[in-house]
């Protein structure tokens, strides 16, 4: 969306550009009719950005946002969908780290398994510092 427009993605971002003016002190929805051409231009973006996501989902993605009001609402729910929020991130993310040294331990414990069938010895100091050896600095 950012290369059909920079205003395109700033709606997706901020919401629809709905054009206000202050009347007795209050912002109020200026008509359409009152909209400057710039106003008009800004306010398109919302549903050009509407189109271009509409056009690219499937039918069951499109009914899951064909009532939505604003693109930026439709990205919210595509964010939550797809991405999940930050609790569910953390709780992902802390899954996979499981399941990576899950399987890291599982191959190293098979291969030292094989080597040692071989006649292979090792002390536990040595295959703790190899294990170490895989790992990144920052873990």
């Amino acid at each position: 969306m950012h290369s059909t427009d920079k205003g395109v993605w700033e709606t997706n971002e901020n919401g629809p550009f709905i054009p206000q003016v202050k009347r007795d002190e209050v912002l109020i929805d200026k008509p359409s009719s009152e909209w400057t051409e710039a106003e008009s231009k800004k306010t398109k973006f919302d549903w050009i950005a509407k189109n271009i996501i509409t056009f690219a989902l499937s039918c069951d993605k499109f009914f899951r946002v064909s009532q939505c009001s604003s693109v930026k609402e439709m990205w919210e729910i595509f964010e939550v969908t797809h991405e999940g929020r930050n609790d569910v991130k953390r709780a992902r993310k802390h899954a996979l780290i499981q399941e990576y040294l899950f399987t890291m331990q599982k191959r190293f414990s098979h291969i030292v398994n094989h080597l040692m069938i071989l006649g292979k010895s090792f002390d536990k100091e040595e295959l703790n510092i190899k294990i170490l050896k895989c790992l990144d600095r920052t873990w």
